[in-house]
């Protein structure tokens, strides 16, 4: 079975830092690209990152500056290192991929189980 794990919300300060992490496992044969959306309570999901396995990177408005995705050195892992976090942040985070699979051979998005991120003022 192939999932996302997501880990490192928490509760921190308007000004703090946090990052979160994000394990893809199973059969994956290749993964296209990662990354992250957010939702807030009573909003849309929205993009918030993303990385492609060659390295591309792309950001919401709202965080360039502030947030950066990377590739981590265990294979298939991804991170958002989340920088002078503000209130307006404060959402459940969710990781997502576009990946491969063999045996049987698919292409799947994946989403995790989310992990929540508070911002106090």
């Amino acid at each position: 079975q192939v999932q996302l794990v997501e880990s490192g919300g928490g509760l921190v300060q308007a000004g703090e830092s946090l990052r979160l992490s994000c394990a893809a496992s199973g059969s994956i044969f290749r993964i296209n690209d990662m990354g992250w959306a957010r939702q807030a309570p009573g909003q849309q999901r929205e993009f918030v990152a993303r990385i492609t396995s060659g390295g591309s990177t792309n950001y919401a408005d709202s965080v360039k500056g502030r947030f950066t995705i990377s590739r981590g050195n265990v294979k298939n892992t991804v991170y958002l290192q989340m920088n002078s976090l503000k209130p307006e942040d404060t959402a459940v985070y969710y990781c997502n991929a576009h990946l491969i699979t063999y045996a049987p051979t698919r292409y799947l998005e994946l989403w995790g189980q989310g992990t929540l991120v508070t911002v106090s003022s």
